[in-house]
């Protein structure tokens, strides 16, 4: 199909699909606050310092959308700059998560905005202000407009880490005729492992444009560490809680919707044969804290919300409290990786009730036995990668997780010997970040 006709379509389409999701950005904007600021700089409109601090720097332009995405970005920054010190950098995020995350690590060397809405105007006016030497978006955020921009102003854009699941690419499939005329603007491409690049190339991308580089994301060496001082400030909130002292954690990381009743009712089962077990849940989604508290005290628990410093003095106890009807529910952003760190085992979300799972080497990395569901389509590379060495439980159905967890509490050894293959499994994205950031500069050495 001509790009022509393909653009005429997206242009017609798009504002409507603005329209309809504006009073969810309104409502977002006036629950999270600095609706002004993000609602400016969406489009194209910077305060003096801003663009200031954007204005003739040559950057490099990289764009991620949420949280996840902004950690990987951020370290994307730290190998590119480990490279070249003096090269700025703009990161862009779309959700006001992500910005706040992305913000804490703001320099003279590194400026964040809001990402600008794909409409041709702003688009032109953002491209206008940065004049960017090349633009990085993170794993599948592909903007047609700012494609097309770019390509008219010479601007190499490349694609990053770039993450294409089974079933997102049946369905790019069977819009080539749609999609390839988009994706064959991109000048580059790098992917984590050789079995994606099959996928990429099916939707119009030339092959020698795609390289193997590995996943940033589970890079170790590129910035995957924990501050110490993060782990001590949720050890800290634990004691005020009345956490006792030496209980094992049972941490159910990125649960969805009725996951967090499933793992409650299996806790309260284990408890009878791991008296010294607590349990801590960290949801996915923030906004689900209040409908979580309710169905946990439905079931007779009382919670422990952890929703931002200013709320740990409220919940402070006079003695260590009883993990058998207590749970800990750490609704913050940013967090979940620390909270591997001091767990016993991990649990998967959206693995049990939702649909592709979330990510399950972090947890890895941080040397825990990782339990998942079913349902792990998302990441089925890494699945198999780590089946393959039996350095992961997955498991058949819910219905097998009581089981599962007491073998696994049960035989300590087995499962420290199972996270410790699943972490060898990981070995081969060691160094990602930094090929990555060649990749990046244009002074990559090819596929690994």
């Amino acid at each position: 199909m001509p790009r022509a006709f393909v653009y005429l379509i997206y242009n017609s389409l798009l504002p409507f699909v603005l329209l309809l999701g504006f009073p969810s950005f309104l409502i977002k904007g006036i629950r999270r606050g600095g609706l002004k600021r993000n609602f400016c700089q969406r489009f194209g409109w910077f305060r003096p310092e801003i663009r200031d601090a954007i204005a003739g720097k040559e950057a490099i332009w990289i764009h991620a959308v949420s949280v996840g995405e902004v950690f990987l970005a951020l370290k994307m920054v730290e190998a590119i700059q480990s490279l070249e010190p003096d090269q700025h950098i703009v990161l862009t995020t779309t959700t006001t998560t992500g910005h706040a995350v992305a913000d804490e690590k703001t320099s003279e060397t590194l400026t964040v905005i809001h990402n600008p809405v794909d409409l041709p105007r702003v688009v032109s006016r953002v491209l206008d202000l940065i004049q960017p030497k090349t633009i990085v978006l993170v794993e599948s955020e592909i903007w047609p407009n700012l494609l097309a921009a770019a390509g008219k102003r010479g601007i190499p854009v490349k694609l990053a880490n770039a993450r294409l699941s089974p079933r997102s690419g049946r369905r790019y499939a069977k819009f080539r005729s749609l999609v390839e005329p988009i994706f064959s603007q991109l000048d580059a491409v790098s992917v984590p492992f050789e079995i994606d690049r099959p996928r990429w190339s099916a939707l119009g991308i030339p092959e020698g444009r795609i390289e193997v580089l590995g996943s940033v994301k589970f890079d170790q060496a590129g910035g995957n560490e924990i501050s110490d001082q993060k782990v001590a400030e949720i050890r800290a909130w634990l004691a005020l809680t009345g956490f006792p002292e030496g209980a094992r954690i049972l941490l159910a990381g990125s649960t969805h919707d009725g996951e967090e009743k499933l793992i409650a009712t299996v806790f309260s089962q284990l408890r009878e044969k791991q008296p010294d077990l607590a349990l801590v849940i960290v949801p996915r989604h923030a906004e689900r804290a209040a409908e979580i508290v309710a169905r946990l005290s439905a079931q007779g628990f009382t919670t422990l919300l952890k929703a931002g410093p200013n709320r740990v003095e409220s919940l402070t106890q006079q003695g260590p409290v009883d993990t058998a009807n207590h749970v800990w529910v750490a609704n913050t952003t940013g967090e979940l990786r620390a909270w591997f760190h001091l767990a016993s085992v991990v649990i998967i979300g959206k693995s049990f009730c939702g649909e592709g799972g979330q990510n399950p080497v972090e947890p890895i990395l941080a040397g825990r036995p990782v339990v998942v569901g079913p349902n792990m389509q998302n990441f089925a590379e890494v699945m198999d990668d780590l089946n393959a060495v039996r350095g992961i439980l997955q498991l058949k159905s819910p219905d097998e997780l009581f089981e599962a967890l007491v073998k696994t509490f049960e035989d300590e050894a087995g499962s420290k010997a199972m996270a410790e293959r699943g972490t060898e499994a990981m070995a081969r994205h060691l160094g990602a970040a930094e090929r990555t950031a060649r990749f990046i500069l244009g002074d990559s050495s090819g596929s690994v």
